[in-house]
């Protein structure tokens, strides 16, 4: 069987599944579920893909992917149900989208690098957004769900697409000494919202000197926590007693030793 017939065929056991458990016969959980209740699987699902492709695990991946592929189909299954929609509508949704978004590979569109191509992508989508009931603003679509990071990290690049930004990243060092010396003064003078919005204001210069430096500042932090816990985990096995009854000195060496080892 060919691949895609093969998918085919898979995906639409899973959609049959799905509608045998939420069935009056079916499991009493999931037909108990709503989209509420059934939404913080969702985002947990994600960050659990995440960290199977940090970790290069692509069996885990697979299986994550899966589990991402349930959540899609239980929406769909639900919504179905409720009469909003069914899956073959949020498929039908993104087809059409992606061939719409794409004019260079499936019309006449023409963009030969990857800045233009986002910069089509975000015209495309700025167009489709006029007829909807959605706020207007540049960046009134941008999610409030978002992890902070990431929703600064979409902030920064909407706005640098309209030419508001630095010229180059020297400036953003610049910035990002200017926010450190309003910081430290705000800490010695300032009250407790202030050294707050002196903090906020500098990782917001943070987000915007990775995307001057092409690094997704979500990511960046991921892996440098999964480093600490690899060498905090290293202090812990080396120590050979209680957190609570080493010095710093003697934490400090092992941390050391786990940073020599993983270079």
């Amino acid at each position: 069987m060919e691949p895609k017939q093969l998918a085919a065929e898979k995906f639409a056991q899973l959609v049959e599944i799905m509608a045998r458990l939420r069935a009056p016969d079916g499991c009493p959980w999931d037909r108990e579920q709503t989209f509420d209740t059934i939404k913080p699987y969702l985002l947990e699902e994600t960050y659990e893909v995440m960290q199977a492709i940090d970790e290069r695990d692509w069996k885990e991946l697979s299986e994550e992917l899966g589990d991402i592929l349930l959540q899609v189909v239980f929406f769909s299954q639900m919504a179905a149900e409720a009469g909003h929609f069914d899956v073959t509508d949020a498929i039908e949704a993104i087809n059409s989208k992606m061939i719409r978004r794409h004019p260079h590979v499936f019309g006449d569109g023409d963009a030969k690098t990857s800045k233009e191509v986002l910069k089509r992508w975000d015209e495309i989508k700025a167009v489709e957004n006029k007829s909807k009931d959605k706020p207007k603003g540049l960046l009134a679509n941008i999610p409030r769900a978002l992890p902070a990071l990431v929703e600064g990290e979409h902030i920064a690049r909407k706005a640098a697409g309209v030419g508001f930004d630095w010229e180059n990243v020297d400036q953003v060092f610049d910035k990002m000494r200017e926010e450190l010396g309003e910081l430290d003064e705000a800490r010695r003078t300032g009250s407790q919202e202030d050294v707050e919005g002196e903090i906020g204001d500098l990782l917001f210069v943070i987000i915007n000197i990775a995307r001057f430096l092409k690094v997704d500042p979500e990511q960046a932090l991921r892996k440098t926590n999964s480093k600490f816990r690899r060498r905090f985990a290293h202090v812990e096995d080396g120590l050979g007693k209680p957190l609570k009854e080493a010095t710093v000195a003697e934490m400090e060496a092992l941390w050391q030793e786990a940073k020599r080892a993983g270079k």
